[in-house]
């Protein structure tokens, strides 16, 4: 059975969440993300497709972008855009596509049960973007997209 924690996280206000709410960044190019954000400043597509505050063209794996990744991290939280929350939470999700809802739990894992197996991988993943994510995370010190870990389904039964 996979090990995890509580973990306290960085949320916008509810005031704010439709501001900052945002697609997960691989679902979209740099110049999607460009035309979403607009001039919302507050659009966490300034923190996870950093390249949108440079010149249309720049890689999105140019180490400037990681940097400003990193300093529009740092801004949203100066800005009281994400607040990180007082006390270690395990947070419930509910995501619905298509009509159906799914639920899950978003908490701290160890690498060592999804190196082992224990968390299956959901997909196969490019080198090219495992790396990127690596270097986003480094940079900010923080890991601000969920990613999506499954585990066997152990049901326990009870005796009849």
């Amino acid at each position: 059975m996979a090990t995890i924690k509580p973990f306290k996280g960085l949320r916008p206000p509810k005031s704010l969440v439709e501001q900052v709410e945002s697609r997960p960044y691989d679902v979209l190019n740099s110049e999607e993300a460009r035309t979403e954000a607009g001039d919302n400043e507050k659009s966490l597509y300034h923190i996870i497709k950093p390249e949108i505050d440079f010149a249309p063209g720049t890689s999105e794996y140019d180490p400037r972008v990681y940097e400003k990744a990193a300093e529009n991290f740092q801004k949203f939280q100066d800005q009281g855009w994400l607040v990180q929350d007082q006390d270690e939470h395990y947070y419930i999700y509910a995501q619905t596509m298509n009509g159906k809802t799914q639920y899950g739990l978003v908490v701290g894992a160890y690498v060592n049960d999804y190196l082992d197996g224990t968390i299956k991988k959901h997909e196969l993943t490019r080198r090219d973007k495992e790396e990127d994510r690596m270097k986003h995370v480094r940079a900010c010190n923080a890991n601000i997209e969920p990613v999506f870990f499954a585990y066997p389904d152990i049901r326990l039964h009870r005796p009849d």
